[in-house]
């Protein structure tokens, strides 16, 4: 499987050598360098043709799906607990939101996007969730945005929610990594 896969490797590399912009179309500038293929005119054959190491014998092999190993918990099933601070009247209050999810408590309304934190080999540790806070002021009949972004628990000056009256922050993304128990 492993020259297989450096096979395939080759061929990526060799690919980026032709005579194409990366969006497929022609390049600007001149094409007489010497990685613009056969001087002949004539095309080359797709596929790992002269790649060394590519075994050509078997192409079948080539074409089944590689496996991955088993990744962190989806996003979907990922569970944020974001806090909730009244500064008029000192009241808190966490809510435990799934990506998609948005909380209404009184005037604001609460959503989150997503949440991640770093691995547990990673340093430095970090937890951030991606979110989104309406506030309805008084007198007024409809939400007004005042904080779309990432929120950190380790560095909450990154990004603040700027509001005379709310604070929202993230305290934990609940996930698992591959070899958690």
């Amino acid at each position: 499987m492993r020259h297989v896969l450096i096979g395939c490797l080759g061929a990526l590399a060799l690919a980026g050598c032709g005579e194409s912009a990366p969006d497929g179309g022609p390049m600007d500038g001149p094409t007489d360098g010497p990685m613009d293929g056969p001087a002949d005119g004539a095309e080359t054959a797709a596929g790992d043709a002269g790649v060394p190491g590519a075994d050509q014998s078997d192409p079948s092999e080539t074409s089944q799906p590689v496996a991955v190993p088993d990744a962190a918990t989806p996003m979907a099933e990922r569970v944020a607990t974001i806090g909730l601070l009244n500064k008029r009247n000192n009241v808190a209050r966490d809510f435990e939101l799934s990506p998609g999810d948005l909380v209404e408590e009184g005037p604001v309304i609460i959503r989150l996007g997503a949440c991640e934190r770093t691995a547990p080999y990673e340093f430095p540790q970090e937890t951030g969730a991606f979110v989104q806070v309406d506030i309805r002021e008084r007198g007024e009949s409809d939400h007004t945005r005042v904080f779309s972004g990432w929120l950190f628990k380790e560095n909450p000056s990154l990004n603040v929610v700027e509001h005379p009256i709310y604070d929202v922050w993230v305290k934990d993304c609940a996930m698992s990594f591959p070899g958690d128990e």
